[in-house]
Parts: C-alpha cells; sequence; structure tokens
C-alpha cells in the first residue's frame, strides 16, 4: 500500500507582527508531519522562535513544546517535525515590536 501524504499551505504572503498564527488545519488522520516556514520578503527586527500548537477543536489552543526559529534573510526555509499531535495543527509567534516577517506556511502530512 502506499503512503498517504498531503500538502497544505496555512499561510501565503503573510505578513506577520505582534501576535500572528497560521489558519488552523485538521490534521488528525496523519502520523507524521514537517511544517515549513519560508521568508518571502528580507525580515525586519529581531525575530523569536516560532512555536507550534496543537487542538482538539480548532479553537482553543495549546503549545505542543516544540519551537523553531523563523527564517533570517529573503527566501530562507526553516521546518519543524512533529509527531503524535492530535487534530489541529497551527504555527504561532509573538513578534516584539519593530519585528516583522512576511511568510509562506505549508504542511507536509503522512499517513
Amino acid at each position: 500500500m502506499l503512503p498517504e501524504n498531503l500538502t497544505a499551505i496555512v499561510a501565503r504572503n503573510e505578513t506577520w507582527t505582534g501576535e500572528a498564527a497560521t489558519e488552523p488545519y485538521e490534521a488528525g488522520w496523519a502520523k507524521e508531519a514537517i511544517i515549513f516556514v519560508r521568508a518571502l520578503k528580507p525580515p525586519k527586527g529581531a525575530l523569536p522562535r516560532a512555536r507550534i500548537e496543537i487542538s482538539a477543536d480548532g479553537l482553543h489552543w495549546a503549545p505542543e513544546g516544540s519551537l523553531f526559529d523563523l527564517p533570517a534573510r529573503e527566501n530562507a526555509v526553516t521546518f519543524q517535525r512533529l509527531a503524535h499531535f492530535g487534530n489541529f495543527l497551527r504555527v504561532a509567534v509573538s513578534l516584539p515590536a519593530g519585528a516583522e516577517i512576511t511568510v509562506l506556511v505549508s504542511l507536509h502530512l503522512k499517513a
């Protein structure tokens, strides 16, 4: 049997400032995920680490525990691998004043 795979774009050409997060994505069927973040423009200011959040219903969120760097330059890519994540996934970040990043975020899910 061939594995089932899915790629979902959850943020496209979004400029993040302050508190920001991707759209929630229902991924409970998947056994593993890789989340890629690409900077579409040069980032501004000091960038914090992004966090993975999980949810049972897509409305109420809890930190999953994974933190990863945001891309530091235009067209750079960062990623985070995940397993055991429940039903809904999203990437969230708390950017300090003056920081900004324009992103493309994709989920790559495998059953």
